[in-house]
């Protein structure tokens, strides 16, 4: 039935044949029905057919409590360390809380956020992150720890700028993907000037030297120009070109030379106590923590064996206090994390918001990337490498982003919703 007015929704038959020519890349309506409505009014009435993905909010909020309570667990016993002795059992906790608290703030201001917005001020995102990079580097300002000088003192918590940088690449490359969809299959024109922003971005993490958070930048750039749909063999050569670059750094410097050698054999006497002395103890508490663990607040390798418990090898504490079946439970969840943030970016993509999709599944690829190098750090998987944990190491900046990251995804959730009721974004 048709008329002046709009149309009956189609047969079941026409319904499918139109959803898989949308979801192939073709483009209109060839049934009468703009798809933003057809889809929202087809829909079952359920709890996600409106508002926004609880159940990814409750992972979120499950992965912040467990933190939290397993920083307080690996931290209690610093305090008995020199280095930490005007520190109070509770130090780190209360810190971390705050961290929290301050990061719930950010992150319920960031979803009130259109996200075309994000897109129109991503540019400026990035010279900011670029302009922080230069400032930490500044004896004055930069704050060193353990050689490193990564960090700005704000009083009540210190800032990391490679943890915004890490967001502003993102932005900025699928802001330049949108920009450059026309030149995509042209090298010069839309892929050197992308590897160029990087590459600035890479010296400047290494002067501080924070090699962990290239390898994420990287990354985060390397697939969203592979999901914006880059040459295959553009594609091909930046990744052997980036490759050969971390080769190189490794082979010219001899310290990460060493830590390579480490890995490959940390129970060797010449490393055990020295280079691979965290990833000997890492692995001493997952075997002891067996199948069901020693229990919350019992870990052993937390008194002073393993350094950085309640950072880097905060997973290594996990396995101790609630063994094989909270690491499981910890990988489950950010692999369901990460799987629903790419659905959320491929719903927005069919959608015809190619931005929003293609960031929200460079958040994917940040959270489960780092989550996968954390672990396979701790599990002697990968070379030691100084990445945190997302969502559940101690760091106020680490966890501000991904919460701020996470929000702008629940915003597109959001307004993907929105489009297939029939709204606007």
């Amino acid at each position: 039935m048709s008329g002046t007015g709009r149309q009956w929704l189609p047969s079941p038959t026409a319904w499918l044949a139109t959803l898989r020519a949308r979801f192939a890349g073709g483009g209109g309506d060839s049934v009468g029905v703009p798809i933003r409505d057809w889809v929202g009014a087809t829909r079952a009435p359920s709890s996600r057919a409106h508002g926004f993905d609880q159940a990814l909010v409750w992972v979120v909020v499950a992965l912040l409590a467990l933190g939290l309570v397993m920083v307080y667990s690996a931290s209690v016993a610093l305090p008995d360390n020199p280095k930490f002795a005007r520190y109070t059992p509770t130090h780190f906790l209360s810190r971390h809380a705050l961290s929290l608290c301050i990061a719930f703030v950010a992150a319920l201001a960031v979803v009130q956020i259109p996200i075309a917005l994000w897109e129109k001020y991503a540019p400026w995102v990035f010279l900011a992150a670029l302009g922080l990079l230069v400032v930490v580097l500044v004896p004055q300002i930069g704050k060193g720890v353990n050689g490193a000088r990564r960090w700005i003192s704000l009083g009540f918590m210190s800032f990391q700028p490679s943890e915004l940088a890490k967001f502003a690449v993102l932005l900025y490359a699928a802001n330049y993907m949108v920009r450059k969809m026309d030149v995509k299959e042209r090298f010069f024109r839309a892929v050197l000037p992308m590897a160029a922003a990087v590459a600035i971005v890479g010296v400047l993490l290494l002067a501080e030297p924070d090699m962990g958070a290239f390898m994420v930048i990287a990354a985060i750039a390397l697939g969203i120009l592979f999901l914006g749909g880059v040459n295959g063999r553009m594609f091909a050569l930046v990744v052997g070109v980036l490759l050969g670059a971390f080769v190189l750094m490794i082979v010219l410097s001899p310290w990460r030379a060493e830590r390579i050698f480490a890995y490959l054999d940390p129970w060797n006497p010449a490393y055990a106590q020295s280079k691979a002395y965290q990833l000997t103890h890492s692995l001493i508490a997952f075997g002891r923590g067996e199948i069901f663990g020693q229990g919350v607040g019992a870990s052993v390798e937390k008194l002073h064996y393993l350094p950085e418990a309640h950072t880097d090898f905060l997973l290594a504490v996990i396995g101790e206090e609630l063994g094989f079946v909270g690491v499981f439970a910890v990988i489950a969840a950010f692999f369901w994390l990460a799987r629903r943030v790419f659905s959320i970016g491929r719903q927005a993509i069919a959608l015809d918001r190619v931005f929003a999709g293609l960031m929200a599944q460079g958040i994917g690829i940040w959270i489960g990337w780092q989550a996968f190098i954390n672990m396979g750090v701790n599990l002697g998987v990968l070379p030691t490498k100084g990445l945190t944990l997302p969502l559940m190491s101690y760091g106020g900046s680490a966890i501000l982003m991904n919460l701020v990251a996470l929000a702008i995804v629940l915003r597109v959730d959001i307004e993907n919703r929105q489009l297939m009721r029939g709204g606007r974004a």
